[in-house]
């Protein structure tokens, strides 16, 4: 009896490829790793509409033929479904007074000069948050008159925003809901309107099928005024800024045209005649391929528009030589990095794109170069399979471009951005390795191991070349968190204990792991203090890696000595209920060197107390971190009032009053919520000066 495998979403789950091409089912062929990547430039529009659709009739025609022998009519499944495929020394105390702090927290970036976007952008002197569809501008100090200057609505779904205080510039994106054509899953249906919004899960931005990006001058605080605005087909990735340059990476899902199938409809007896389903199939992929090869340009790739100050549209059209397709599979879509000068010279400067056909991946950015890296494609799990990423490589010193320089092909999957790190014009990667060995208790199959290393890479004639690769460590476990620090790395891999692997990457062509500490546990976030220290957040385990005894957990790592990692201190925070958006968000990790502060949004639950209020914690928790003597306590802030104040027929995932962000300038600390910001002194946490509170979205 033949069984249902849903090759789709499992090949996808795995996102390799094996060294070897597969043997195929029914005549379509895995396509092997391509050791030597780049990227290709299209000639010209016509070849890149054939290209397209090229590829939307193989992965169309992979997705039906897998009906013909792999569903199994009595096991009570349905067909295939695209749903199911998935398509990271204290300085001198101040007065506090003044027309600015002499210290201040901006966002956690992870590379110095390198600025990333956020909800929460601020300068010491103002701070600027995106709630709900709005733009909540705040003169924040002097701190004990904090008080919201204006407010700004924002069209569609904000994400996050950048600010260049030297030029008063915000630029803000959200996501706006336009109703473009085709369907952007395999299972057809359009796209939701904001109306639906999520079934009621208020996720309203998901369904915005174009970016929008709002340049905004907030010299005057109490009234900013809208200086540019740019609609683009697609969605929001990430964003960095270096000086007046701009750089926002987007996605844009592939959009099949209406009326493409990817199952037959149901008719009796039609699963259990596997002759009458594969002439049904057949003649479904010769439909479909009729309605994808009728489709023009731009219908696949719709123009987007420019509208200036005074109102003026202006479309902004693009240029078929400035895409690229990977000369390897790495899967439908559309990525985009867009880049946009700040500078007033450049003000009546369009944008510029560069773009490429592959789906999204990780992005890191240097001062010079912006990274993507996208996983090998391949259609379904076979033995002898490994998973692989294909790393490319921009030149971003221009402001207004983005120019290709190199791609590179690594064994393995990168976790998130902090895998990725250039020093001195060497990339250093680290990967979780995956790879499907043969098993006899599932010979078709197999079974999946994971080793980890550190890899370096140097651009060299146009291409990244690997210069060197560490021993393979932690077998069995993959990649948590990893940080590179000047010519050191750092690397925590988790499955039962977690071990801290510490390198030496002086030599790029050998790099060394030289130190390892294991531990209970894993961290998530890795953050250095000087040379000789890490400070890092994560989870407590007991020895099993079993939830019992869990709870957040900060630690102290002395790593003076590289081969002899220690941990000096650790603070438990909280019950095993607890958790922080710290955990899985750098930018919610805040970190003052000036007074040797950290914060760190907190929430909690006692499910023995006497009502859930009771029980209920939502507060910003600040330590003093000391390297010679560890964690103080110095209090918390609690916002559980805004939480009560809203009540919960306003919660929504999309937008919930729980702390998420926190700003320090001097000896006041700033909470920050999608319902509100609050403001008290270092010593005195739980006597707030000030709060401004923000509204909850008005759904439809």
């Amino acid at each position: 009896m033949r069984h249902w495998k849903r090759y789709g979403w499992v090949g996808l789950a795995l996102v390799a490829a094996g060294c070897e091409s597969g043997s195929g089912k029914n005549g379509l062929t895995n396509e092997p790793v391509q050791s030597a990547a780049k990227l290709e430039a299209f000639a010209g529009c016509e070849a890149l509409e054939q290209h397209i659709e090229d590829s939307a009739t193989k992965q169309m025609r992979a997705s039906l033929e897998s009906l013909k022998s792999e569903f199994d009519p009595y096991s009570g499944g349905m067909p295939p479904r695209a749903d199911d495929m998935p398509t990271g020394a204290p300085a001198e105390d101040s007065a506090g007074g003044g027309g600015a702090p002499s210290n201040h927290t901006e966002t956690n970036n992870q590379v110095e000069g390198v600025h990333e976007a956020d909800f929460v952008q601020n300068d010491g002197t103002r701070i600027f948050v995106l709630s709900g569809p709005q733009l909540y501008v705040h003169r924040s100090w002097p701190a004990e008159q904090l008080v919201r200057t204006a407010l700004l609505e924002v069209e569609g779904w904000p994400r996050e925003m950048l600010l260049d205080k030297e030029r008063n510039r915000l630029v803000i994106t959200s996501q706006v809901y336009e109703k473009r054509p085709g369907q952007p899953t395999l299972t057809g249906g359009g796209v939701a309107s904001p109306a639906m919004d999520c079934a009621g899960f208020r996720c309203g931005y998901m369904y915005g099928d174009t970016l929008k990006v709002t340049v905004v001058d907030v010299a005057d605080l109490a009234a900013p005024k809208v200086v540019e605005q740019v609609y683009l087909p697609g969605g929001y990735l990430s964003a960095r800024r270096v000086d007046s340059a701009v750089r926002l990476v987007m996605s844009d899902q592939f959009r099949w045209p209406e009326g493409v199938r990817f199952y037959p409809e149901y008719s009796r007896g039609l699963y259990e005649d596997e002759d009458r389903l594969a002439r049904v199939v057949d003649g479904l992929i010769r439909e479909n391929e009729k309605l994808i090869r009728a489709r023009t340009l731009e219908q696949w790739l719709p123009p987007g528009r420019r509208v200036d100050a005074d109102g003026q549209v202006t479309p902004l059209a693009y240029e078929c030589t400035d895409f690229f397709r990977n000369n390897a599979p790495t899967g439908l879509g559309f990525v985009t990095v867009l880049s946009l000068d700040l500078d007033p010279g450049a003000a009546n400067a369009a944008p510029t794109r560069t773009s490429l056909v592959t789906s999204p991946g990780e992005v890191y950015a240097s001062k010079d170069a912006l990274y993507l890296a996208t996983n090998h494609w391949w259609w379904w799990p076979e033995p002898g399979q490994r998973d692989f990423a294909y790393l490319h490589k921009f030149d971003i010193r221009e402001p207004g471009r983005a120019a290709y320089v190199g791609s590179g092909t690594v064994e393995g999957h990168i976790s998130n951005q902090f895998a990725m790190d250039e020093h001195e014009g060497v990339l250093r990667v680290a990967v979780t390795v995956t790879s499907r060995v043969r098993d006899l208790a599932s010979p078709e199959w197999g079974r999946l191991e994971t080793v980890n290393r550190v890899v370096t890479f140097r651009e060299e004639e146009g291409a990244l070349k690997e210069l060197g690769r560490s021993e393979d460590l932690a077998k069995g476990e993959r990649i948590f968190s990893a940080r590179f620090v000047g010519t050191k790395g750092y690397v925590v891999t988790f499955r039962q204990v977690d071990p801290l692997f510490t390198f030496d990457l002086s030599d790029p062509a050998n790099p060394r792991k030289v130190g390892e500490l294991k531990i209970p546990g894993f961290s998530t976030y890795i953050h250095p203090v000087g040379d000789t220290h890490l400070l890092t957040l994560g989870e407590h385990r007991d020895e099993t890696g079993g939830w019992q005894g869990r709870a957040l957990k900060l630690s102290l790592f002395d790593v003076s000595d590289l081969a002899n990692p220690k941990e000096a201190f650790t603070q438990i925070v909280g019950s095993q209920n607890s958790y922080s958006e710290a955990l899985y968000q750098h930018k919610a990790f805040n970190f003052f060197p000036a007074k040797g502060l950290l914060a760190i949004p907190f929430t909690d639950w006692d499910y023995n107390a006497y009502d859930y209020w009771s029980g209920f914690r939502s507060e910003l928790r600040v330590y003093r971190v000391d390297t010679a003597t560890g964690f103080s306590p110095v209090g918390a802030m609690s916002m559980k009032d805004v939480y009560q104040t809203f009540n919960q027929r306003n919660w929504s995932w999309y937008w919930s009053p729980t702390v998420r962000r926190s700003v320090m300038a001097d000896d006041y600390v700033y909470a920050i919520t999608d319902g509100g910001l609050r403001v008290a002194k270092t010593g005195a946490l739980q006597t707030p000066l000030a709060t401004s509170l923000f509204q909850p979205p008005v759904m439809p």
